[in-house]
């Protein structure tokens, strides 16, 4: 039942990523452009497949546009995103990811950067991935 003042909507479910290396550095991906919001800064990640879990989604996204694989249980679960744009609702579960194997590198024309917990904020992210910046910094200071 949609909230008051809410029509319905489509919910669209997105599971990302906090890559951590071993300095402690978050890896963003720049949306490339001719994406919707091309030029912002996000966690790696994509949209889930119908039937697919988030763990196997991020599996599968992380070796299409990184290169690297990732075990089911390296990925812990973290927190979510709830967030509502114009078009759709946003669900987005935000795991942590400190071990993977191969190198990461961009394979979909993204430009990506390997981000200090504290400089995260400094970077123009969809709304989104915005309120994950400050727990993110906690869990990782």
């Amino acid at each position: 039942m949609p909230l008051a003042g809410e029509g319905e909507t489509r919910i669209v479910l997105v599971a990302a990523v906090a890559l951590i290396d071993a300095d402690g550095r978050v890896l963003l991906a720049q949306r490339p452009e001719g994406k919707a919001m091309a030029g912002l800064w996000e966690f790696p990640g994509g949209k889930l497949d119908s039937g697919e879990s988030p763990e196997a989604a991020l599996i599968r996204e992380l070796r299409e546009e990184l290169g690297i694989d990732v075990s089911a249980n390296c990925l812990a679960p973290f927190t979510f995103a709830s967030h509502r744009y114009a078009e759709f609702h946003l669900l987005m579960p935000l795991y942590v990811c400190r071990v993977w194997q191969g190198v990461v590198t961009p394979r979909e024309g993204q430009v990506l950067r390997w981000v200090r917990p504290a400089k995260l904020g400094e970077f123009a992210m969809p709304p989104a991935d915005k309120p994950l910046v400050a727990m993110l910094r906690d869990l990782l200071s």
